[in-house]
């Protein structure tokens, strides 16, 4: 079956012909300055927000310093939230109270904390997880439901707790190796379609042999 068209808002068709509004493909439901969405990358909610960017990246603003990249196919669960450095505090002085922010003229200035949260390629973020300031997820990894993550979590990791820990690796490190080297989700679509089957059972083989 061929890929979803990358250009549509809502990617699932219920079996009544009618789209799901619950799941958005965050390239074509964010304009966000801060925010860049990789293809294939999509949200659920139950609850469907009219704006996903202020609903995943709350503390995230136009005029922020920071950004929230989030590679190709990443699957992103209800009552995930990103919480990005602009909701950080100073904590180098007496006080951690933001006076600054209450003055326009040093609004656009004051920001203690500056850094990216990055998320790599085909990642899963499951339901409720936290993703705080500045973490940074490599491709492939799983984040458990309710996880908080702080810093750098390594490619294929499985992840949960709070702080999140890694449980496991999805793969052995000689297959994980393989699969960075392929890079899949930068594969032209119709041959990641062609590579389903391959994709869906883990067939490392498979895909090098289909590999452009």
């Amino acid at each position: 079956m061929p890929l979803p068209d990358a250009s549509r808002r809502y990617p699932i068709t219920l079996p009544d012909g009618s789209d799901h509004p619950g799941t958005v493909f965050l390239s074509q439901a964010i304009d966000h300055p801060r925010i860049e969405a990789g293809e294939y990358s999509y949200a659920s909610d139950f609850d469907a927000p009219e704006d996903w960017a202020q609903r995943l990246a709350p503390y995230l603003f136009p005029f922020s310093r920071e950004k929230l990249v989030l590679g190709r196919f990443c699957q992103i669960a209800h009552g995930v939230r990103f919480i990005t450095s602009s909701a950080n505090h100073a904590m180098s002085g007496a006080t951690c109270y933001p006076f600054p922010v209450f003055d326009p003229e040093k609004l656009l200035e004051y920001q203690p904390d500056r850094r990216d949260t990055v998320i790599g390629n085909d990642v899963w973020i499951a339901y409720g997880a936290l993703i705080m300031p500045g973490a940074e997820i490599g491709d492939g990894a799983i984040i458990g439901a309710g996880s908080v993550v702080r810093g750098t979590v390594p490619p294929y990791a499985i992840v949960t707790g709070n702080p999140a820990e890694v449980r496991r690796y999805r793969f052995e490190a000689g297959t994980i190796d393989r699969l960075l080297a392929l890079k899949w989700w930068d594969w032209p679509t119709d041959l990641i379609t062609e590579a389903e089957s391959a994709l869906l059972s883990g067939n490392v083989d498979m895909l090098e042999r289909l590999a452009p």
